[in-house]
């Protein structure tokens, strides 16, 4: 309850891979990628995930880049945990929902996570997954990834 679009009515959230994707992977890759914005942009809010990852991945492959493994976006959609092909990479906000929900959730690091969020053409928001702080760095870091899926 209180979260955009709830409905007690309807049973709907994220689940989390049960593993990192990655332990160190940048962003996006592919030359200018990593200090262009993303085409069509990146959201914040929940539910934002897939339709970011898409716009990233449509970046990259524009680009050049026809490698989905080598950065975080194309490897969350890559994964196929359970056999499932509609992972992404969360948005910030749903970051923060796996952040609050670590435990229940487990396997998590106490390290960095990225989102699928860019806060400007250079940078990507991030969630720390010791204190739970989120912030922005530089596209071409290598941070970790956890997939997701809606239901």
């Amino acid at each position: 309850a209180g979260d955009p679009g709830y409905d007690a009515s309807v049973p709907h959230g994220l689940i989390a891979a049960i593993e990192d994707q990655s332990l160190g992977i940048v962003w996006i890759s592919r030359g200018s990628t990593q200090s262009t914005s993303v085409l069509g942009g990146t959201g914040t809010a929940l539910g934002t995930g897939s339709s970011n990852t898409d716009n990233i991945i449509a970046q990259a492959v524009a680009a050049g880049n026809n490698t989905l493994t080598s950065y975080a976006a194309g490897l969350a959609r890559a994964h196929n945990g359970g056999g499932y092909n509609d992972w992404y990479l969360p948005s910030k906000d749903e970051l923060n929902k796996l952040y609050l929900n670590r435990v229940a959730i487990g396997g998590f690091a106490t390290a960095y996570y990225w989102s699928s969020s860019e806060t400007n053409a250079g940078d990507a928001w991030f969630q720390y997954f010791s204190s739970g702080d989120q912030g922005y760095d530089f596209k071409y870091y290598t941070l970790r990834v956890r997939a997701v899926r809606a239901f």
